[in-house]
């Protein structure tokens, strides 16, 4: 085979491999189950062992998925510069369907759509948290029982959590 031809060749394997992997990288990851030894990304304590909603996220710099005991963990570790940009996917408890005192797996979304109840009476595992809501109607219709204000993702600022 003469060289041009093996060059033409190699040059459009490189493409055909290359195009391939960016496909690969935008492959969605989907929620897994908290295990009852599993330990918070943030403070290391024992996830299962605690009241409220939890969270879950993917980063693009390891293949593990980290977890959190609480969803304010979780939100506080996102919104720092160094992670948004690796995140890529979100995941938190519907608690509109989820039971306060132990949120189960099928009922995690993704965070990005969900909104949040900042203030509220209800503590998870570290105290205060951010109650999770798939509906903005479950979110206001919980923050009337409980008190706080209804944030969406977008809405979550490190100084919002801070004065809560």
């Amino acid at each position: 085979m003469p060289l041009i031809k093996k060059l033409s060749l190699v040059f459009l394997t490189t493409i055909l491999v290359s195009c391939g992997s960016s496909e690969d990288s935008k492959v969605k990851n989907d929620p897994v189950a908290f295990e009852k030894t599993d330990e918070c990304h943030v403070c290391g304590m024992v996830i299962t062992r605690f009241p409220g909603p939890k969270g879950q996220a993917f980063d693009k710099r390891g293949k593990q998925v980290k977890k959190f005991c609480s969803s304010m963990e979780l939100i506080y570790w996102y919104l720092q510069p160094e992670n948004q940009p690796n995140v890529t996917e979100i995941y938190v408890h519907n608690m509109a369907k989820a039971p306060w005192e132990g949120p189960t797996d099928e009922h995690l979304i993704s965070a990005r759509d969900a909104y949040f109840v900042v203030g509220s009476d209800l503590n998870g595992s570290m105290g205060k948290t951010l109650a999770t809501f798939l509906s903005v109607n479950d979110a206001s219709e919980f923050s009337q029982k409980h008190g706080g204000q209804v944030v969406s993702f977008y809405g979550l600022t490190l100084e919002l959590l801070s004065n809560q």
